[in-house]
């Protein structure tokens, strides 16, 4: 059963590649799409995304193949492995979404041009090729877009995202690429992505920009999830969730060596946000929301970042020198505006008012994941298995904000209807 809020019933079918946790399959089974299939390689991202979107009661909305295992698995085997099950499915897909690993193209981080998974979308380009669905939607960092520079500084002469482009344009899609900001579809992030939607050019009737289309859909669409039509503060996304004065309990082990938890309780008053993340669970509690176990040390530290940083933006090198800091990037939540980016590293971003970094849920909330979307797996990782696993603050951080995926999968839809009736509606 897909959420009773969606704006339509089985409007198309559509595969997910890179599907991670299953932020972007969250939000097109809310827009009334049927899942047929998803692909991610990681164990612990896509046990989350099993347990939520194809064994869950309420965002089940996968009618999985027979002749696919329901298991972590890649694009090449799937290619490898099951290529006359592909094949069959040629012309009868409506839409492939999704986020090739973006590690090697972020701005945030050490961009690297032979980063192996900048590869990947070399395989969902593969995946097209064979399945030949309707639509394509690609999501990724605005670094996608971006050229690299070799090491003598001198610019490539078109960023990776145009290669891609081409390949799909020589398949017979029209293709549109544009930069949407998550912030104006509901989402309390400052999220900027970078989006290709491509159009197979026998269905492509009538000479329109889609991204056009998705800015004159936007105020319908946030008022049918009853969201403002302003950006949502951190604030008012996470505020039931802070823990000075509320009430903790022991999540595992003792006192001295256990994690606390904190032991939700429903506010007299919630932020229309916070409705909407919590809509029908009533007293329920949701999971994610351990306590980071930080030394006195490093809550003296944190303390003194909050003192210097100007929230919302990140330390400069000299507050860096003067702390004594080596770390890339830190910086504190500005309460009255959305947050910065999430990442996959926790310690990126502190709580606007306490010294700590924020529990999942708190991550969970600000990328727009209702509280009743349960994420599995162990909680953190650290040195070289940074790269090779998914525990859940970067199964967080990886997804794409499922108000965001809601928003594409109406556009879609909408340019699906306005192909068969020159109309476009959020009513089916």
């Amino acid at each position: 059963m897909v959420d009773d809020n969606k704006n339509f019933k089985s409007v198309g079918t559509y595969i997910d590649l890179f599907s991670g946790c299953g932020g972007f399959s969250l939000g097109l089974g809310n827009a009334g799409w049927r899942g047929l299939f998803a692909v991610e390689k990681d164990p612990m991202a896509f046990e989350t995304f099993k347990h939520n979107l194809i064994d869950g009661d309420k965002y089940n909305h996968f009618d999985w193949p027979e002749w696919l295992p329901k298991k972590a698995t890649t694009i090449q085997t799937l290619l490898e492995d099951y290529a006359d099950s592909l094949k069959a499915l040629k012309g009868s897909v409506d839409l492939i979404a999704g986020g090739p690993p973006c590690q090697g193209f972020s701005l945030a981080g050490r961009r690297n041009s032979s980063d192996p998974r900048n590869q990947l979308s070399e395989q969902y380009i593969k995946m097209v090729k064979i399945v030949s669905p309707k639509y394509l939607v690609l999501e990724n960092v605005r670094g996608f877009n971006a050229t690299f520079k070799d090491s003598n500084g001198v610019a490539e002469k078109q960023p990776y995202s145009m290669v891609v482009k081409t390949k799909l344009e020589k398949l017979g899609y029209k293709v549109f690429t544009d930069y949407v900001h998550s912030e104006m579809y509901g989402v309390p992030q400052k999220r900027t992505r970078f989006i290709m939607i491509g159009i197979r050019k026998d269905i492509f009737k009538h000479d329109v920009d889609p991204f056009s289309v998705l800015e004159s859909l936007r105020c319908d669409f946030l008022k049918k999830k009853k969201l403002p039509k302003t950006p949502i503060s951190v604030k008012a996304a996470i505020s039931d969730l802070e823990h000075i004065g509320a009430k903790k309990v022991y999540h595992s082990g003792n006192e001295n060596t256990g994690f606390k938890k904190l032991d939700y309780v429903l506010p007299d008053k919630l932020t229309t946000f916070q409705k909407a993340m919590r809509n029908g669970l009533n007293n329920s509690k949701p999971n994610g929301l351990r306590i980071a176990r930080h030394r006195d040390t490093t809550v003296a530290k944190f303390k003194h970042i909050q003192q210097v940083c100007r929230p919302g933006l990140g330390l400069t090198k000299e507050q860096k020198e003067e702390i004594g800091m080596k770390k890339q990037v830190i910086s504190v939540l500005d309460p009255g505006k959305p947050s910065r980016t999430l990442t996959t590293l926790p310690d990126d971003l502190l709580h606007y008012s306490e010294p700590r970094i924020l529990t999942v849920r708190e991550n969970a909330r600000i990328q727009s994941f209702p509280d009743d979307f349960k994420f599995l797996g162990k909680y953190t990782t650290g040195g070289h298995r940074r790269t090779q696993e998914c525990p859940r603050y970067t199964q967080v951080g990886n997804a794409v904000p499922p108000l965001l995926g809601e928003a594409l999968g109406v556009l879609i839809y909408s340019l699906e209807k306005f192909e068969n009736r020159g109309k476009y509606s959020l009513k089916g």
